[in-house]
């Protein structure tokens, strides 16, 4: 039963995405808008391709160790509408804390910085994978599964908010009038992927914004009124469509702070500590740089 709603969720799913990325792509040849490059648009083809290989690959293992906290379980929902929705919501929060490590420990941005290199942004990008997140994602559903919510199911809501998270990624959609008050919507999206100062480490919710708004990661597009959103690192890669040098720039980045002369303690916090942390200021995080930007303002 749960592999037929995985084969209708991908039933479902697939002739979506090609019919909205083809609607799109035709929008922006029109108003010429440049939203998409033949490149870009096959390296995100490509590093989606490695991630859902590599899920594929550890699928069972991450069920098998979903079943073993499964078992365990404290709860058990009898209503299937309560049961579905409650698993929508926790889901969805587990997905915020995880999105939210991979922005604030160098060691899994170094993974999840993929997702982020791109200097373009449109229904593709949503494409553009943490080739190496299903290592360690499951990680995230250890309470779900406590909570009496069955692996399987736990997996299927997984890849459903996933097509809702794709769809986010847009230009072509402005504002969504009430939605934007509680869902993650594009325009709350286009925050997340912006590497404006006052936008770093924006939006991380996938289905729902309010997690965002609890917990002080919220920014509103309409914060940027004297420039305009730029897409992409606030360091672009050199090479940005090279197949190995997206995946692994980072990691070779963190190789090169390991190998300075400095205390081991130090070592560890350019692994652990926020992206863009140095012992000597000699760069900054996305809160030193808020920081600088907001006393320039008041000055």
């Amino acid at each position: 039963m749960e592999d037929y709603k995985q084969t209708l969720l991908l039933l479902i799913s697939t002739p979506l995405y090609a019919l909205l990325i083809g609607f799109e792509m035709i929008l922006s040849a029109i108003h010429n808008k440049h939203l998409y490059t033949v490149k870009d648009t096959f390296t995100n083809v490509y590093l989606s391709s490695l991630n859902i290989g590599l899920e594929l690959l550890i699928r069972a293992f991450c069920l098998g160790f979903l079943a073993y906290f499964f078992q365990f379980h404290v709860v058990a929902i009898q209503n299937t509408y309560l049961y579905w929705f409650a698993l929508l919501i926790l889901q969805d929060i587990s997905f915020y804390f995880e999105h939210r490590v991979d922005h604030y420990c160098r060691f899994f941005w170094a993974v999840h910085v993929t997702h982020h290199s791109s200097e373009k942004f449109n229904l593709t990008t949503g494409f553009r994978s943490s080739v190496f997140q299903p290592l360690y994602r499951f990680v995230y559903f250890i309470p779900l599964a406590l909570l009496g919510f069955k692996p399987l199911d736990i997996m299927l809501m997984y890849s459903a908010t996933q097509i809702y998270g794709i769809l986010i990624h847009t230009q072509s959609i402005n504002k969504l009038g009430f939605l934007e008050y509680f869902m993650a919507t594009p325009s709350h999206h286009r925050v997340h992927h912006a590497s404006n100062t006052i936008f770093l480490d924006k939006n991380m919710g996938m289905v729902l914004i309010i997690w965002d708004k609890i917990f002080g990661t919220f920014a509103s597009e309409d914060e940027l009124k004297d420039e305009q959103i730029r897409f992409g690192l606030t360091k672009n890669i050199e090479r940005p469509n090279h197949p190995v040098d997206i995946v692994f720039h980072e990691w070779v980045n963190i190789a090169d702070d390991l190998k300075r002369d400095i205390p081991f303690t130090t070592k560890l916090k350019y692994l652990f500590m926020p992206p863009g942390w140095s012992h000597d200021g000699s760069r900054k995080t996305s809160k030193q740089l808020r920081e600088e930007l907001l006393k320039e303002i008041k000055n």
